[in-house]
């Protein structure tokens, strides 16, 4: 008895936290959030992330798992950036990576940076990819011809083996804009070689492409809604 009221008792407390992890959050201001709250948050909503059997959506999870800590969808997260974390177009260890919506993703999708293999490799912490929970160190390729990250394909599970392509629209950096600018980065480096070519399965049509890399989505979508299952 003594056993099962105590179980009893600390299911409440994890109760407790999540909501309260969930109500600090969305009492803070983009700015307040930028400038030292994301600390406080990063502890709480960890009670969030381990609490229940629910998978985790790739925003709260991003928040938890970074320094970079926005209100909004995904697909918001580009935009409500500019003017509170720096953007740009080369990959940094602890900096977010920013889908673009399209058909299959309508709510974009965002990711954190944990390696950087190379100018065009890197490993990435995530979840609700595919509809599965949080997946560490996934490798993610950049196929844009200039090497500015505009198109990447995601590992799916086999060694060398990846994904259809996905616009992005680059890295959310965990410190403040100076500039408003989008800091922009480029080189020559190869594409890279992969088992498989890009699967077609995003349009009818066959384009690889779920949007064009250069195409930008500005309609804003309301926050938190569910996320897609992708491949």
């Amino acid at each position: 008895m003594r056993h099962e009221r105590f179980t009893r008792n600390f299911s409440k407390v994890l109760c407790v936290a999540a909501a309260s992890a969930s109500t600090f959050l969305l009492s803070l201001t983009p700015a307040a959030q930028a400038s030292g709250g994301h600390h406080h948050h990063v502890h709480l909503a960890h009670a969030r992330l381990v609490h229940g059997s629910h998978v985790i959506q790739c925003v709260a999870f991003a928040r938890s798992a970074s320094e970079v800590v926005l209100p909004g969808n995904a697909v918001n997260w580009w935009q409500n950036a500019k003017g509170i974390y720096a953007r740009g177009t080369a990959p940094e260890i602890g900096s977010v990576l920013s889908f673009r919506a399209n058909r299959r993703m309508p709510l974009g999708h965002v990711a954190v940076v944990r390696e950087v293999v190379d100018s065009r490799t890197i490993l990435i912490d995530q979840s609700h990819w595919h509809a599965n929970g949080i997946a560490r160190d996934v490798a993610v390729i950049d196929i844009s011809q200039d090497n500015d990250w505009s198109a990447v394909r995601v590992a799916i599970g086999h060694a060398g083996t990846y994904g259809s392509i996905y616009p992005t629209n680059g890295f959310i950096y965990p410190r403040p804009d100076s500039t408003g600018q989008v800091i922009t980065a480029s080189s020559d480096a190869a594409l890279p070689a992969t088992r498989n070519a890009a699967p077609s399965d995003l349009r009818a049509s066959g384009t690889e492409v779920a949007e064009a890399p250069g195409a930008a989505t500005t309609d804003l979508v309301a926050d938190e809604g569910p996320n897609r299952g992708l491949r």
